[in-house]
């Protein structure tokens, strides 16, 4: 009976040790262990330690041969594996602007109307003001556009319909800042990757634009990293890794409520040791009117830093707030330095005013436009093509 009872134990024992060496053996996913408590995983294997180098005190120290050479064969890919790929950045709001014009034109229709008038009354102009306003251009380039408009009355009065049309596409590029900076600092600088930080209110549509951003990149030729620092809200990133996955894209990701300025470290590294061109980070979404919050936001900033210079940060707003999206702009700028602004939901409404709003108030050009909700909907911002857009009339 004594010789049966061992026999189990050991039984029980070999099992045991066999069902441990299966799971190591399957287990390919490794959080390191300063990174445990904020749940961000990697999947790079654990560094090779340095090869001991006898010393004095341990003369008969063994050192390893190097290791040979071994030739792979060049990889392939994996098979059914088809990554989309974008059209290029350039000419993009070109293509897009019948789309903006359809959805836009009774800004330039009711403009355009009023002007056409044999002779301008004061009520023609005060209604002139009125459709600038109701398409949130705002009171300085409002009074700017109709003060300019004014000096060229005799001209509007004789002009045709095409030169009418092309009058009021200079006056409004005019205002749209055509001299503005829209340069995105997305390009590797002095060794390492341009790291682009989102931020923005919640709902504004940071993560779809950030997926977005991330196939105009790759479009154009790039390398990029994401990563998914928004962690508290559920499916984030998630919804990022589809974006990402779409494109080949590799995306950084943690623990669903983890430590998002660890997350977007993670992110930042491992896009230095890939040599890749950009890191895109998307944050989560605050509240302007949340110090706490605000302040969290400047800590991922500098904790980002520690790795590499910020070169972006881009603030999504939705088009369709007005003047409340005026006010985040201004609380988010103070929190980060805001450098570009991404306006989204231009599709299906006449505010497109608001983009020479958030430039002439808060002086920060906007660089990215979302015109509808497919994947390659977002453009650069081009002030020509844009007014050409919002007057409508011809493509």
């Amino acid at each position: 009976m004594e010789f049966v009872l061992i026999a189990i134990g050991i039984l029980v024992i070999a099992l045991i040790t066999g069902v441990s060496l299966l799971v190591g053996r399957g287990r390919r996913t490794m959080r390191l262990e300063d990174d445990a408590a904020a749940g961000t995983t990697l999947t790079r294997p654990r560094p090779t330690p340095p090869a001991p180098v006898p010393t004095p005190d341990q003369p008969d120290a063994v050192v390893p041969d190097a290791p040979p050479t071994v030739e792979l064969p060049p990889a392939q890919p994996e098979p059914g594996l088809v990554f989309d790929t974008p059209p290029p950045s350039a000419g993009r709001l070109v293509r897009l602007r019948s789309r903006l014009a359809r959805s836009q034109s009774s800004l330039g229709r009711g403009l355009l109307t009023v002007l056409a008038r044999e002779k301008l009354t004061e009520d023609d102009w005060e209604e002139v003001e009125e459709t600038l306003l109701a398409a949130d251009v705002g009171i300085a380039a409002t009074t700017q556009i109709v003060e300019r408009l004014r000096t060229q009355s005799m001209v509007l009065a004789t002009a045709s319909g095409t030169q009418l049309r092309e009058l009021l596409v200079d006056e409004l590029t005019a205002v749209l800042g055509p001299d503005l900076d829209r340069t995105l600092g997305t390009d590797r600088h002095e060794g390492r990757p341009g790291v682009v930080l989102v931020v923005g209110v919640n709902g504004a549509g940071k993560t779809t634009t950030v997926g977005k951003l991330a196939r105009v990149l790759v479009g154009d030729g790039k390398s990029v990293v994401l990563g998914a620092a928004d962690t508290f809200r559920a499916a984030a990133a998630d919804q990022l890794e589809t974006w990402g996955e779409r494109v080949g894209v590799l995306t950084v990701r943690g623990r669903e409520g983890g430590d998002p300025a660890a997350v977007a470290f993670e992110a930042v590294r491992t896009g230095v040791e890939a040599e890749v061109d950009t890191v895109v980070v998307d944050t989560a979404g605050r509240l302007h009117t949340k110090s706490g919050l605000m302040d969290e936001l400047g800590k991922v900033k500098r904790v980002v830093e520690k790795q590499s210079p910020v070169t972006e940060v881009l603030l999504v707003l939705d088009a369709t707030t007005g003047q409340n999206g005026v006010v985040q702009a201004r609380v988010f700028t103070e929190a980060v330095t805001v450098t570009g602004v991404v306006l989204t939901k231009l599709d299906g409404t006449a505010k497109g005013g608001i983009v020479v709003r958030v430039q002439q108030e808060l002086g920060i050009p906007v660089k990215l436009i979302g015109l509808g909700e497919g994947a390659d909907d977002l453009a650069p911002f081009e002030p020509r093509a844009f007014a050409e857009g919002l007057v409508g009339g011809e493509d």
